[in-house]
């Protein structure tokens, strides 16, 4: 089984894939963005799920080695902790831009 690495989570890159680059054409305002979030919001959920189908095989006995119950039960952790975390820093954000006077 291959473990991905943790940028793989979520299917985001490093911060300069983010960008435009040259000869682009550019996407529609916030289309961009909002697939992202959305592949990766899609992502979660199939990590999600791959742990609970894992938990399932565990607790009927169909499943041979426990240790892949425990990398998907870790790897859905992870990545939801990750989603929380970017989703506080994002509304900090925010908040903190509604905090300044114009």
């Amino acid at each position: 089984m291959v473990i991905p690495p943790i940028g793989a989570i979520g299917g985001i890159g490093s911060v300069g894939s983010l960008g435009p680059t040259a000869g682009a054409t550019q996407a529609a305002p916030g289309g961009d963005f909002a697939s992202k979030i959305s592949d990766a919001i899609d992502q979660l959920d199939e990590l999600n799920k791959a742990s609970d189908t894992a938990a399932q095989q565990a607790a009927t006995g169909d499943l041979t080695d426990i240790h892949d119950y425990m990398i998907a039960a870790t790897e859905a952790s992870t990545a939801t902790e990750l989603a929380v975390s970017v989703r506080n820093r994002a509304l900090e954000a925010f908040q903190e831009i509604m905090r300044m006077q114009v």
